[in-house]
């Protein structure tokens, strides 16, 4: 596996992580320091610019997995997340209510993020085999 396949794995891992942050600790956050209201992480934007980042990234490094490893499952099951992820964002809080939006948002970014997590694994694991030095 290429360093950048990696890295961008490795990436779309913390972007995910901090997309389920945001929707489960943004709340607890908001209430318990109001000021931290004022930075906007709360607007339809972050939403938007989230994934803006993570489609292209998921998909490049999944795609780049999916070559290496021939399993055609794990960018599926990435694609999966990613339709959960445009989905609550499409549909969102006013047809999903605020927590449904938020229910899928977050199933979508575990889905990706597992994803990832088996794409860099058996991307690994091809790169360890013996047969291909």
């Amino acid at each position: 596996m290429n360093v950048n396949s990696q890295l961008v794995d490795k990436f779309a891992i913390a972007i995910s992580s901090l997309c389920v942050a945001h929707c489960l600790i943004f709340p607890i956050l908001a209430v318990l320091i109001p000021s931290f209201i004022t930075l906007g992480l709360e607007s339809e934007s972050m939403h938007f610019w989230m994934i803006i980042t993570v489609i292209p990234s998921s998909i490049y490094s999944l795609a780049l997995g999916c070559k290496k490893h021939a399993k055609i499952s794990v960018f599926l099951i990435g694609a999966l997340g990613l339709s959960c992820l445009l989905l609550a964002f499409a549909l969102g809080g006013s047809i999903l209510g605020e927590t449904g939006e938020k229910a899928l948002t977050v199933i979508g970014a575990i889905i990706i993020a597992i994803s990832h997590v088996k794409n860099f694994k058996l991307c690994q694991k091809a790169d360890d085999c013996k047969c291909h030095h």
